[in-house]
């Protein structure tokens, strides 16, 4: 055991493999008795591979490089492949990034294209893909540009046939609804193939704020008809629809403060916790239906455990095993149940369920331990207390390595982390990034501060017009109650945010002095530039219920805005930057670093050729991660051996 100053501890634990490790499996389904599901691939340029689990139980990617299985529907993307057996043979569609077209595959040959390219805007794009292999075609949500803005778009559910003739004649594409909805998920088809259910929400609803469900039935020629709203509205939040197998409608709505599971309407479990979540993408399952009336659910408060749900008695059955946390995609065949669940000592894996023995394992994408897992970091799940009393959830990762001591007297730093979102929240799984500062000696904190889902309604909605007041306010009540119980050093304390978390990190810099440095990654920085044509469609009116509607509160805007109060940084900042993010763009990031040039605050900006909103590739993740230690090494006086040293202007 050696006795060694925080933050100087070596560690096994590089940001090389740090980065090889990033990203999980998504999308699972099933082929005929096969599962597959999509899988990062950080060392080829980021892109999403295809997987399939043979009857062997061996892995194979079936798409090599450059297919990149990954939709940009809504930016943040959704849903980007279907795939069934046809004539005894996979048949598969998918949505390539590079170009958004839709593509047919087999194994042994070519993909090839379904739907044409446009030149218009960001073209058009596809997900949540379904097989009707009956009527030859493939139903998807078409997001279509009809301008160059970043809101001149149109979104509308369509069919696209299956033998090509789509793939040079855009007239050949079938839609099944107007376009006077601004956003629509996809159909879900009743049992029967008599019926379509799926949900709509417009402007400036954010999905967790209000939606519809819309049922339509479907004639005999595949038109869609007589569609109608059945449940949902502008303060009723309806985060999935889908069909019992007897053909009765399921959703998730949290008409009770809570999302939860109705069955034509009624409850089937009324309960204080989450059994759905914030549609950020196309496709999130959080319950699928099981033949015989059983429905397999993700559920929780704060973390998010599988389970099985009966609806006649309202009674969950959870999964026995390690998993402590399971993301929203689920796929059931028969009686089996497939689901990704990951805990604080594994990442993310593809997990099976058999419902009949209720025994579970993992099938795909296991969890390696590349490094002793001594050093993994070991959380606690705390409460803490913010302004007016309120509760602030929070991951504690105190800083672990079982080969190192501080001094007895030190203290060690800590980072304060803000998620993304901001309507999102810390998963309580294994993350080699956190492990990365752990096992050198640095503590982490990851807060679920109000505005976070997984809480109930109320919780989330404690950000409503108060972005940038009580993300700030409860993060600081986090990091101040960590120093005032002895736990981290008060004058090494960090703020690291990626997207609204970088928000919540520059506006942080900018007050009251709780912070010695700070992280921003590819952030908010500039409100009014956002909320004018500054972002993507999808989140273009997310600030009217985070801020308040800009024609009604212009100084609030200005007030609270980074970019406007550049003078009050006076600490050193790290900014990471995507080029290609089309959500934040680089001008928000370049505009702070205008206003903050010549004040003799010390900051680095690091800008990524090629990477968007959420770095994919390797050799970035590796600089950013180091360039992150080396600013809490120089601000912090720490001694991190093999790092290179950031360097900072002025």
């Amino acid at each position: 055991m050696q006795i060694l100053p925080y933050g100087s501890w070596p560690s096994p634990l590089d940001a090389r493999l740090a980065a090889a490790h990033d990203g999980r499996p998504e999308y699972v389904g099933f082929v005929g008795d096969e599962v597959w599901w999509t899988a990062p691939r950080p060392a080829e340029g980021g892109r999403r591979t295809l997987v399939r689990r043979r009857a062997d139980g061996a892995e194979e990617s079936v798409l090599p490089a450059p297919w990149n299985v990954r939709s940009r529907v809504l930016e943040y993307g959704g849903q980007p492949w279907a795939g069934a057996l046809h004539e005894g043979r996979p048949l598969v569609v998918f949505a390539h990034f590079a170009d958004q077209r839709l593509y047919v595959w087999r194994p042994g040959g070519e993909p090839r294209p379904l739907t044409p390219l446009s030149p218009v805007g960001g073209g058009l794009r596809w997900a949540e893909p379904q097989l009707l292999l009956d009527r030859g075609e493939v139903w998807c949500v078409l997001e279509e540009f009809t301008g160059d803005g970043p809101t001149d778009v149109r979104r509308v559910l369509a069919a696209v046939p299956l033998d090509g003739s789509a793939a040079g004649d855009r007239t050949a594409v079938r839609e099944l609804t107007d376009d006077r909805r601004r956003f629509v998920t996809g159909a879900r088809i009743s049992p029967d193939g008599r019926r379509a259910a799926w949900l709509a929400w417009d402007h400036p609803r954010m999905p967790w704020d209000g939606t519809d469900v819309v049922v339509a039935g479907i004639g005999t020629d595949g038109a869609l008809d007589d569609a109608r709203v059945v449940a949902g509205g502008p303060e009723e939040s309806v985060a999935q629809v889908d069909w019992s197998a007897d053909g009765r409608l399921l959703y998730t709505s949290d008409r009770s403060g809570w999302w939860n599971v109705y069955r034509d309407h009624e409850p089937v479990c009324p309960r204080e916790e989450e059994f759905g979540g914030p549609l950020w993408k196309l496709g999130h399952r959080w319950f699928v239906p099981l033949p015989g009336g059983l429905l397999a659910v993700v559920h929780g408060r704060g973390a998010a455990a599988l389970g099985v749900l009966d609806p006649e008695s309202g009674e969950v059955v959870d999964v026995a095993g390690p998993w402590t946390e399971f993301a929203s995609t689920l796929a059931v065949h028969g009686e089996r149940v497939v689901g990704v669940g990951a805990s604080p000592r594994s990442a993310y894996e593809v997990v099976e369920l058999d419902t009949r023995t209720g025994r579970a394992r993992v099938i795909g994408a296991p969890h390696d331990d590349t490094v002793d897992p001594a050093y993994y970091p070991e959380p606690q799940l705390r409460t803490f207390t913010g302004p007016d009393g309120r509760d602030v959830h929070a991951h504690v990762y105190p800083p672990h390595n079982p080969g190192c001591v501080a001094p007895g007297a030190e203290l060690p730093p800590y980072v304060i982390r803000a998620h993304g979102g901001p309507t999102d929240r810390s998963p309580l799984v294994l993350d080699l990034e956190t492990a990365y500062f752990t096992s050198r000696g640095i503590g982490v904190a990851e807060v679920d501060y109000g505005g976070s889902s997984g809480y109930g309604r109320e919780y989330r909605d404690r950000l409503r017009e108060q972005w940038g007041v009580v993300d700030v306010e409860d993060c600081a009540a986090v990091a101040l109650a960590l120093a005032e119980e002895g736990t981290a050093d008060r004058d090494r304390l960090a703020i690291r945010g990626g997207s609204a978390g970088g928000w919540t990190a520059a506006v942080s810099l900018t007050g009251a002095g709780v912070y010695a440095c700070g992280t921003i990654v590819y952030p908010v920085l500039d409100l009014a530039a956002w909320a004018t044509g500054g972002t993507h469609d999808f989140e273009s009116r997310y600030l009217d219920t985070l801020v308040g509607p800009l024609d009604e509160v212009p100084a609030r805007y200005a007030e609270r805005s980074p970019v406007e109060h550049a003078d009050r940084i006076r600490v050193p900042f790290l900014l990471l930057q995507g080029l290609d993010d089309v959500i934040c763009p680089p001008a928000q990031a370049e505009r702070l670093l205008a206003r903050i040039a010549g004040r003799g605050v010390p900051h680095a900006y690091l800008a990524f050729e090629g990477e968007g909103h959420g770095f994919r590739r390797a050799e970035t993740m590796v600089r950013a991660l180091e360039a992150e230690l080396s600013l809490y090494a120089q601000v912090f006086g720490l001694r991190p051996p093999g790092i290179p040293t950031l360097e900072f202007t002025r």
